[in-house]
């Protein structure tokens, strides 16, 4: 079952769910909008490698916005601060940023009860189009979850603050 908007706030406010800086104005019927930060990374090897930690080159996007190009992965972070409780908590880009062609996240939109981060997003464009930091980006959702929530997520990305590359090297050890 998901959240309505008006139990993200009294889940918020009852300190079961954590969002930074929140606003009532970016609660939705049944999501939170949560905003891009104002760096990005990119990969400089033109080839990833999966067993190493592939080095990253800082973007920080200007007032006047940043043009993503296409096929070229960006990597960011919501601007917020999340803490799922005991929750699933998920992302989803807006329909409204999608329909500019950006995908906020590849595959990565699903986090598990306690989850507590600032969101990495793998963003793509299907075609050239300027972003600005600050932008409502994505929306967080919460499912509620059936059965014992006593393991909580406890993995290599939590407590992230800044934009999380990929850490899967760490599982070839």
């Amino acid at each position: 079952m998901i959240l309505s908007g008006m139990e993200i706030k009294r889940q918020y406010e009852l300190g079961n769910i954590y969002i930074s800086d929140f606003d009532e104005k970016r609660l939705g019927p049944n999501s939170y909008n949560l905003r891009l930060d104002n760096k990005l990374l990119v990969y400089t090897n033109p080839i990833l490698d999966m067993k190493k930690d592939n080095p990253v080159e800082e973007i920080i996007i200007p007032e006047e916005g940043y043009i993503l190009e296409p096929g070229r992965l960006y990597l960011g972070k919501t601007m917020e601060y999340t803490k799922s409780g005991n929750f699933a908590p998920m992302i989803e880009g807006r329909s409204s940023v999608a329909r500019l062609g950006i995908k906020v996240h590849l595959t990565a939109g699903f986090g598990d009860v306690g989850n507590e981060l600032a969101w990495t997003l793998e963003i793509e464009a299907s075609k050239h189009v300027r972003i600005y930091a600050g932008v409502e980006i994505c929306q967080i959702y919460y499912h509620t979850v059936l059965g014992d929530t006593s393991i909580k997520y406890n993995g290599k990305y939590q407590k992230s603050t800044d934009i999380g590359p990929s850490k899967m090297y760490k599982d070839f050890k």
